[in-house]
């Protein structure tokens, strides 16, 4: 069951892919560009002018192209190198998970690129999950990139949910929360989103920088006080909330956001409803359990495996998908790994011996600090370890998974996708 786990992941990935989403959304018909539902009559306007960032940018770029041709100019900030470069684009590799010098020399170009256009321009920004980082500038000259960075880890390990972080990033930020779109005030603005976020929230998408933000200076101070972060910032970032100085963000009430349409053209969703067709294929009764979006890794890995025994009560041959991703609160130095293979790891603990097999993994193909996508396991993984005298319970209290995953096999290890709609879980029981 491991292998039809990974079956199931592969097909996802395959399903809920760029090119196949502008197949569906983006079309150029005689002059006219489609987006969704709006329609765009390139000869209307004088400059056409493309923002592509994120883990996914490269490959929005290469669709764009594949629809368009190469009558756009841009910029593309991602943090892998292009397959090959589209003609017309300036390309920087920012950091991720914290941003680097190219994330901040990016952020520069965009802002001037984007200061510079009028009324009879067009921008179609392109965004994608890991922008935050990947397009980073501070609205406070005094926060330095070391600044920036040791406030990114401060927030990432604080086991706080992606919105949360956001919120805080937002507000940090000169592009963040709506500031790109400011940037652009007077332009007809269109955002293709990829979205690596809760659907309830796509503002928090790289931290929204195209976006009326729906968070405030007030949520930042609680989430602060919420995970004591405070001191753990470093001093140009904390005496910003010492001092109530922290700049509110432009609200949906802003004029700015006029010209503004946004697009989802791939989710979580998407990912999850292939996972399921592909389940179904195989003969699984599916159920699809969103629930534990945001929990930590293992108050869901007990939910998730207490749901698939209950379904496995019922039906001889189950398959259990949910879509989201997990909390980690890492304690100490932490090892190499992820949430993903730590929710993995805890769920070996617990199924010794059963005939259930579980597969978490991201759509990035990145998991954390290591170089796979995730870990899938069964009710052997234990077993398996001890023979090799791997110590899961040791790793799992370390926040160190992808060694032992490593060593037995079992790390699902894929390269960076070009694609980020966030991570499945995959659970299955005969």
């Amino acid at each position: 069951m491991r292998e039809l786990a990974r079956q199931i992941f592969q097909h996802a990935l395959a399903e809920a892919n760029i090119a196949r989403a502008f197949d569906r959304y983006v079309e150029l018909n005689r002059g006219v560009l489609r987006v969704g539902e709006v329609l765009f009559d390139l000869d209307s306007y004088t400059r056409h002018f493309v923002v592509s960032i994120g883990k996914a940018a490269n490959t929005m770029v290469e669709a764009l192209a594949a629809k368009a041709g190469e009558r756009f100019e841009g910029i593309v900030a991602s943090p892998d190198a292009p397959g090959q470069q589209v003609r017309g684009y300036r390309y920087f590799r920012g950091g991720h998970p914290t941003p680097n010098a190219d994330s901040m020399l990016a952020a520069d170009a965009v802002l001037r690129a984007l200061r510079s256009l009028g009324q009879n321009s067009l921008v179609i920004f392109m965004i994608s999950g890991g922008g935050s980082s990947i397009l980073e500038k501070p609205s406070d000259p005094d926060i330095s990139l070391n600044d920036l960075i040791a406030t990114y880890k401060a927030l990432v390990l604080c086991g706080a949910p992606i919105a949360e972080i956001n919120a805080i990033r937002k507000h940090l930020s000169a592009v963040k929360g709506g500031r790109l779109a400011l940037a652009a005030n007077g332009a007809q603005q269109i955002s293709l989103l990829v979205s690596d976020v809760p659907d309830s929230t796509p503002d928090a998408l790289a931290s929204g920088p195209t976006m009326p933000d729906s968070t405030s200076v007030f949520d930042c101070r609680n989430i602060v006080e919420k995970y004591e972060l405070l001191p753990q910032f470093p001093a140009s970032v904390r005496e910003l909330f010492e001092q109530d100085a922290l700049e509110e963000t432009p609200k949906s009430d802003d004029p700015v956001f006029v010209r503004s349409r946004w697009c989802t053209i791939l989710s979580n969703k998407s990912a999850v409803d292939a996972a399921a067709a592909e389940a179904t294929r195989l003969g699984f009764t599916v159920a699809i359990d969103n629930s534990c979006d945001d929990w930590d890794y293992a108050r869901a890995a007990e939910y998730l495996l207490g749901r698939l025994r209950e379904l496995r009560r019922e039906h001889p041959r189950v398959c259990l998908i949910s879509g989201g991703e997990v909390t980690v609160k890492v304690k100490g130095e932490g090892g190499v790994g992820g949430r993903n293979q730590q929710f993995a790891l805890a769920c070996a603990e617990k199924i010794a011996g059963e005939d259930i097999a579980v597969l978490s993994a991201g759509t990035d193909g990145i998991d954390g600090n290591s170089i796979a996508a995730g870990a899938v396991v069964d009710g052997t993984t234990l077993t398996r370890a001890a023979a090799l005298k791997l110590d899961a319970a040791s790793s799992l209290a370390k926040f160190d998974a992808y060694p032992f995953f490593e060593a037995l096999g079992d790390a699902i290890v894929i390269g960076p996708t070009g694609n980020n709609v966030r991570d499945l879980r995959i659970l299955l029981a005969n």
